[in-house]
């Protein structure tokens, strides 16, 4: 079954890293892909920019609105995300947990729908 892990992290925080650790937070998610990788779990992912580069869409009685920003303001902030295919939802929490963006902020876990198994 495929699941999304979204990483949530504070950008606030994560502004004050110095290069080092940007660095070693890079190299660290190389090599969680390079597990994935060894490992033989498909997977697909990519890092987010920060909040300040999102727009918001709406449509309200058929006018598009947009907003700078996401939609609502949180502590922690959608960074990035992979989607694993894994056996099931305890695997799945195996790879969350090795995530690197776990030490400092959450990983949530998402079952993707396989619409080509609905009637």
């Amino acid at each position: 079954m495929k699941y999304a892990l979204l990483i949530y992290g504070d950008e606030k925080e994560h502004e004050k890293f110095t290069e080092a650790e940007l660095q070693q937070e890079m190299a660290d998610y190389y090599a969680f892909g390079n597990d994935l990788d060894s490992n033989n779990v498909k997977h697909d992912g990519e890092a987010l920019w920060d909040t300040p580069k999102a727009t918001t869409v709406k449509v309200r009685d058929g006018k598009t609105l947009t907003t700078d920003g996401p939609f609502a303001e949180t502590r922690e902030q959608l960074g990035g995300f992979y989607v694993v295919d894994c056996a099931n939802l305890d695997e799945a929490i195996k790879w969350a947990a090795k995530l690197p963006g776990a030490k400092f902020g959450s990983v949530e876990i998402r079952p993707v729908v396989d619409f080509s198994q609905q009637a």
